[in-house]
Protein backbone atom coordinates (compact mmCIF):
# COMPACT_ATOMS: atom_id res chain seq x y z
CA UNK A 1 0.00 0.00 0.00
CA UNK A 2 2.83 2.42 0.82
CA UNK A 3 4.45 1.68 -2.51
CA UNK A 4 1.15 2.33 -4.31
CA UNK A 5 0.64 5.66 -2.54
CA UNK A 6 4.20 6.68 -3.33
CA UNK A 7 3.59 5.95 -7.01
CA UNK A 8 0.34 7.93 -6.98
CA UNK A 9 2.09 10.88 -5.32
CA UNK A 10 4.91 10.74 -7.85
CA UNK A 11 2.50 10.80 -10.79
CA UNK A 12 0.58 13.71 -9.25
CA UNK A 13 3.81 15.66 -8.84
CA UNK A 14 4.81 14.99 -12.44
CA UNK A 15 1.39 16.08 -13.68
CA UNK A 16 1.54 19.27 -11.59
CA UNK A 17 5.04 20.25 -12.75
CA UNK A 18 5.01 21.93 -16.18
CA UNK A 19 6.76 20.02 -18.93
CA UNK A 20 9.66 21.99 -20.35
CA UNK A 21 10.43 22.49 -24.04
CA UNK A 22 14.04 23.67 -24.20
CA UNK A 23 14.71 25.76 -27.30
CA UNK A 24 18.22 25.78 -28.80
CA UNK A 25 19.12 28.24 -31.58
CA UNK A 26 22.02 26.64 -33.48
CA UNK A 27 22.33 28.98 -36.47
CA UNK A 28 23.71 27.45 -39.69
CA UNK A 29 24.58 23.78 -39.21
CA UNK A 30 25.34 20.91 -41.60
CA UNK A 31 22.43 18.54 -42.17
CA UNK A 32 24.24 15.40 -41.06
CA UNK A 33 25.45 17.05 -37.83
CA UNK A 34 21.89 18.06 -36.92
CA UNK A 35 20.62 14.60 -37.87
CA UNK A 36 23.11 12.91 -35.53
CA UNK A 37 22.15 15.27 -32.68
CA UNK A 38 18.47 14.48 -33.22
CA UNK A 39 19.02 10.75 -33.07
CA UNK A 40 21.11 10.94 -29.90
CA UNK A 41 18.65 13.25 -28.13
CA UNK A 42 15.63 11.18 -29.18
CA UNK A 43 17.26 8.00 -27.88
CA UNK A 44 18.12 9.67 -24.56
CA UNK A 45 14.59 11.06 -24.21
CA UNK A 46 13.07 7.63 -24.84
CA UNK A 47 15.41 6.01 -22.30
CA UNK A 48 14.51 8.59 -19.66
CA UNK A 49 18.09 9.89 -19.49
CA UNK A 50 16.90 13.28 -20.77
CA UNK A 51 14.11 14.83 -18.69
CA UNK A 52 13.24 17.79 -20.94
CA UNK A 53 11.79 17.95 -24.43
CA UNK A 54 14.12 19.69 -26.88
CA UNK A 55 13.56 22.05 -29.82
CA UNK A 56 16.49 22.41 -32.23
CA UNK A 57 16.15 25.60 -34.29
CA UNK A 58 18.50 26.18 -37.22
CA UNK A 59 19.10 26.57 -40.92
CA UNK A 60 21.03 24.28 -43.28
CA UNK A 61 23.32 24.58 -46.25
CA UNK A 62 21.55 23.43 -49.40
CA UNK A 63 20.53 19.77 -49.20
CA UNK A 64 17.75 17.50 -50.46
CA UNK A 65 16.29 14.89 -48.14
CA UNK A 66 14.12 11.92 -49.06
CA UNK A 67 11.64 10.31 -46.68
CA UNK A 68 12.05 6.60 -45.99
CA UNK A 69 9.60 5.61 -48.76
CA UNK A 70 10.11 8.60 -51.06
CA UNK A 71 10.77 8.15 -54.77
CA UNK A 72 14.03 9.48 -56.22
CA UNK A 73 12.03 10.25 -59.37
CA UNK A 74 10.90 13.45 -57.63
CA UNK A 75 14.48 14.76 -57.72
CA UNK A 76 14.41 16.59 -61.06
CA UNK A 77 18.04 17.70 -61.29
CA UNK A 78 20.61 15.17 -62.59
CA UNK A 79 23.32 13.99 -60.19
CA UNK A 80 26.06 15.92 -61.99
CA UNK A 81 24.14 19.21 -61.61
CA UNK A 82 23.63 18.60 -57.91
CA UNK A 83 27.28 17.66 -57.44
CA UNK A 84 28.41 20.81 -59.27
CA UNK A 85 26.29 22.90 -56.89
CA UNK A 86 27.47 21.00 -53.82
CA UNK A 87 23.99 19.68 -53.00
CA UNK A 88 23.81 16.28 -51.33
CA UNK A 89 20.78 13.97 -51.41
CA UNK A 90 20.20 12.15 -48.13
CA UNK A 91 17.59 9.48 -47.42
CA UNK A 92 16.31 9.65 -43.84
CA UNK A 93 13.78 7.87 -41.64
CA UNK A 94 11.02 10.51 -41.59
CA UNK A 95 7.78 10.26 -43.52
CA UNK A 96 7.04 12.30 -46.62
CA UNK A 97 8.63 12.79 -50.00
CA UNK A 98 11.58 14.90 -51.14
CA UNK A 99 12.24 18.18 -49.32
CA UNK A 100 14.68 21.02 -49.94
CA UNK A 101 16.58 22.71 -47.11
CA UNK A 102 18.76 25.76 -47.56
CA UNK A 103 19.81 29.19 -46.33
CA UNK A 104 17.01 31.54 -45.37
CA UNK A 105 14.78 28.68 -44.21
CA UNK A 106 13.79 28.06 -40.60
CA UNK A 107 14.19 24.37 -39.75
CA UNK A 108 12.82 23.13 -36.42
CA UNK A 109 13.38 19.67 -34.99
CA UNK A 110 11.23 19.00 -31.89
CA UNK A 111 12.46 16.09 -29.75
CA UNK A 112 9.22 15.57 -27.83
CA UNK A 113 7.98 12.59 -25.79
CA UNK A 114 4.46 11.78 -26.97
CA UNK A 115 3.74 8.68 -24.89
CA UNK A 116 5.43 5.80 -23.12
CA UNK A 117 6.05 2.69 -25.20
CA UNK A 118 6.16 0.08 -22.43
CA UNK A 119 7.28 0.12 -18.83
CA UNK A 120 10.98 0.13 -19.71
CA UNK A 121 10.81 3.17 -21.98
CA UNK A 122 11.69 5.72 -19.31
CA UNK A 123 8.63 7.81 -20.21
CA UNK A 124 6.02 6.39 -17.84
CA UNK A 125 3.91 8.97 -16.02
CA UNK A 126 4.00 11.56 -18.81
CA UNK A 127 0.77 13.11 -20.01
CA UNK A 128 0.36 11.55 -23.46
CA UNK A 129 0.33 13.70 -26.58
CA UNK A 130 -1.28 12.28 -29.72
CA UNK A 131 0.52 12.25 -33.06
CA UNK A 132 -2.31 14.08 -34.85
CA UNK A 133 -2.52 16.90 -32.27
CA UNK A 134 1.28 17.16 -32.38
CA UNK A 135 1.24 17.56 -36.18
CA UNK A 136 -1.55 20.13 -35.91
CA UNK A 137 0.47 22.06 -33.32
CA UNK A 138 3.42 22.22 -35.74
CA UNK A 139 1.18 23.44 -38.57
CA UNK A 140 -0.49 26.05 -36.36
CA UNK A 141 2.85 27.27 -35.00
CA UNK A 142 4.08 27.85 -38.56
CA UNK A 143 0.88 29.77 -39.27
CA UNK A 144 1.38 31.80 -36.08
CA UNK A 145 4.90 32.67 -37.24
CA UNK A 146 3.59 33.80 -40.61
CA UNK A 147 0.95 35.94 -38.88
CA UNK A 148 3.69 37.64 -36.86
CA UNK A 149 5.24 38.66 -40.20
CA UNK A 150 1.90 39.94 -41.48
CA UNK A 151 1.07 36.94 -43.68
CA UNK A 152 -2.09 34.86 -43.36
CA UNK A 153 -1.38 31.13 -43.72
CA UNK A 154 -2.65 27.82 -42.37
CA UNK A 155 -3.24 24.11 -42.93
CA UNK A 156 -4.66 22.69 -46.15
CA UNK A 157 -6.90 19.65 -45.93
CA UNK A 158 -5.13 16.51 -47.15
CA UNK A 159 -1.78 18.28 -47.61
CA UNK A 160 0.50 18.44 -44.54
CA UNK A 161 2.39 21.64 -43.90
CA UNK A 162 1.52 25.32 -44.00
CA UNK A 163 -0.04 27.12 -46.95
CA UNK A 164 -0.83 30.62 -48.13
CA UNK A 165 -4.26 30.92 -49.76
CA UNK A 166 -4.83 27.30 -48.71
CA UNK A 167 -8.46 27.20 -49.86
CA UNK A 168 -8.12 29.72 -52.68
CA UNK A 169 -7.50 29.40 -56.40
CA UNK A 170 -3.69 29.55 -56.07
CA UNK A 171 -2.50 27.71 -52.93
CA UNK A 172 1.20 28.21 -52.21
CA UNK A 173 3.26 26.09 -49.83
CA UNK A 174 5.31 28.09 -47.35
CA UNK A 175 6.12 25.36 -44.80
CA UNK A 176 6.87 21.64 -45.09
CA UNK A 177 6.38 18.99 -42.41
CA UNK A 178 7.73 15.48 -41.92
CA UNK A 179 8.27 13.68 -38.62
CA UNK A 180 9.37 10.35 -37.25
CA UNK A 181 8.14 8.82 -33.99
CA UNK A 182 10.36 6.13 -32.46
CA UNK A 183 9.81 4.65 -28.98
CA UNK A 184 7.25 7.38 -28.29
CA UNK A 185 9.58 10.29 -29.12
CA UNK A 186 9.42 12.60 -32.15
CA UNK A 187 12.24 13.89 -34.29
CA UNK A 188 12.61 15.58 -37.69
CA UNK A 189 10.03 18.36 -37.99
CA UNK A 190 9.30 21.43 -40.13
CA UNK A 191 10.89 23.80 -42.64
CA UNK A 192 9.46 27.30 -43.06
CA UNK A 193 10.59 29.43 -46.01
CA UNK A 194 11.59 32.87 -44.74
CA UNK A 195 14.04 34.42 -47.23
CA UNK A 196 14.72 31.14 -49.02
CA UNK A 197 15.89 31.16 -52.65
CA UNK A 198 12.76 29.64 -54.18
CA UNK A 199 14.51 28.92 -57.48
CA UNK A 200 16.17 25.96 -55.71
CA UNK A 201 12.77 24.27 -55.48
CA UNK A 202 13.02 23.76 -59.26
CA UNK A 203 15.47 20.96 -58.42
CA UNK A 204 12.58 18.80 -57.11
CA UNK A 205 8.88 18.08 -57.22
CA UNK A 206 8.33 19.49 -53.73
CA UNK A 207 6.77 16.85 -51.48
CA UNK A 208 6.22 14.68 -54.56
CA UNK A 209 3.60 17.07 -55.97
CA UNK A 210 4.41 18.16 -59.56
CA UNK A 211 3.28 21.71 -60.20
CA UNK A 212 3.28 22.67 -56.54
CA UNK A 213 4.03 26.37 -56.02
CA UNK A 214 6.43 27.20 -53.21
CA UNK A 215 6.56 30.60 -51.57
CA UNK A 216 8.32 32.42 -48.73
CA UNK A 217 7.61 35.10 -46.18
CA UNK A 218 9.77 37.50 -48.19
CA UNK A 219 7.83 36.89 -51.40
CA UNK A 220 4.42 37.07 -49.72
CA UNK A 221 5.33 40.31 -47.95
CA UNK A 222 6.35 41.73 -51.32
CA UNK A 223 3.06 40.61 -52.87
CA UNK A 224 1.09 42.45 -50.20
CA UNK A 225 3.30 45.55 -50.25
CA UNK A 226 4.65 45.11 -46.75
CA UNK A 227 7.97 46.81 -45.98
CA UNK A 228 11.24 44.94 -45.83
CA UNK A 229 11.50 43.80 -49.44
CA UNK A 230 11.87 46.07 -52.47
CA UNK A 231 10.85 43.50 -55.11
CA UNK A 232 7.63 43.85 -57.01
CA UNK A 233 4.88 41.28 -56.41
CA UNK A 234 5.32 39.84 -59.91
CA UNK A 235 9.11 39.76 -59.98
CA UNK A 236 9.19 36.04 -59.15
CA UNK A 237 11.56 34.00 -57.00
CA UNK A 238 14.56 34.65 -59.23
CA UNK A 239 14.44 38.33 -58.17
CA UNK A 240 14.74 37.60 -54.49
CA UNK A 241 17.39 39.16 -52.32
CA UNK A 242 19.98 37.01 -50.61
CA UNK A 243 18.76 34.58 -47.94
CA UNK A 244 19.88 35.69 -44.50
CA UNK A 245 20.43 33.93 -41.21
CA UNK A 246 19.21 37.10 -39.48
CA UNK A 247 15.77 36.66 -41.06
CA UNK A 248 15.66 33.05 -39.86
CA UNK A 249 16.59 34.19 -36.35
CA UNK A 250 13.62 36.58 -36.37
CA UNK A 251 11.31 33.71 -37.34
CA UNK A 252 12.81 31.53 -34.59
CA UNK A 253 11.85 34.14 -31.98
CA UNK A 254 8.21 33.83 -33.12
CA UNK A 255 8.03 30.10 -33.82
CA UNK A 256 9.45 28.69 -30.56
CA UNK A 257 6.94 30.35 -28.18
CA UNK A 258 4.10 29.62 -30.60
CA UNK A 259 4.93 25.90 -30.65
CA UNK A 260 5.34 25.71 -26.87
CA UNK A 261 1.95 27.38 -26.46
CA UNK A 262 0.29 25.05 -28.98
CA UNK A 263 1.73 21.99 -27.20
CA UNK A 264 0.95 23.27 -23.70
CA UNK A 265 4.62 23.15 -22.70
CA UNK A 266 6.76 25.66 -20.81
CA UNK A 267 9.40 27.22 -23.04
CA UNK A 268 12.95 27.47 -21.73
CA UNK A 269 16.27 28.47 -23.26
CA UNK A 270 17.68 31.54 -25.00
CA UNK A 271 16.16 32.80 -28.24
CA UNK A 272 17.42 35.37 -30.74
CA UNK A 273 18.54 38.07 -30.61
CA UNK A 274 20.26 37.20 -27.33
CA UNK A 275 21.08 33.55 -28.05
CA UNK A 276 24.61 32.64 -29.17
CA UNK A 277 24.48 29.72 -31.65
CA UNK A 278 28.12 28.74 -31.09
CA UNK A 279 27.69 28.59 -27.32
CA UNK A 280 24.43 26.68 -27.67
CA UNK A 281 25.95 24.11 -29.97
CA UNK A 282 28.89 23.52 -27.63
CA UNK A 283 26.46 23.10 -24.73
CA UNK A 284 24.33 20.68 -26.72
CA UNK A 285 27.27 18.57 -27.83
CA UNK A 286 28.50 18.45 -24.23
CA UNK A 287 25.04 17.32 -23.11
CA UNK A 288 24.99 14.53 -25.69
CA UNK A 289 28.46 13.46 -24.52
CA UNK A 290 27.33 13.31 -20.88
CA UNK A 291 24.24 11.30 -21.78
CA UNK A 292 26.43 8.67 -23.38
CA UNK A 293 23.75 7.62 -25.85
CA UNK A 294 25.16 6.67 -29.26
CA UNK A 295 23.42 7.90 -32.39
CA UNK A 296 21.48 4.90 -33.71
CA UNK A 297 21.72 3.92 -37.37
CA UNK A 298 18.00 3.99 -38.06
CA UNK A 299 18.32 4.34 -41.82
CA UNK A 300 21.10 4.07 -44.39
CA UNK A 301 22.45 7.45 -45.45
CA UNK A 302 24.28 8.20 -48.63
CA UNK A 303 24.67 10.69 -51.43
CA UNK A 304 22.77 10.02 -54.62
Amino acid sequence: MRWYRAQVDRVKMEEAAPRVLRARWLGRIAYRDAWALQQALAAARADGALDEDQLLLLEHDRVLTLGRNASEAHVMAPPEQLAARGIEVVRVERGGEVTYHGPGQLVAYPIVALAAQGASSGLSGLRPLGVRPFVEALERAMADTCATAGISAGPRAGHPGCWVDADGPLPRKIGALGIRVARGVTFHGIALNVTTNLADFDLIDPCGMPGLRSTSLALERARTGLPGDDRGADDGPEAEGSPTTASVAEAVAAFAPALAMRLGLQLAGDLPPGADPADERRALEALVGRLGVPSPNLAPAGAR
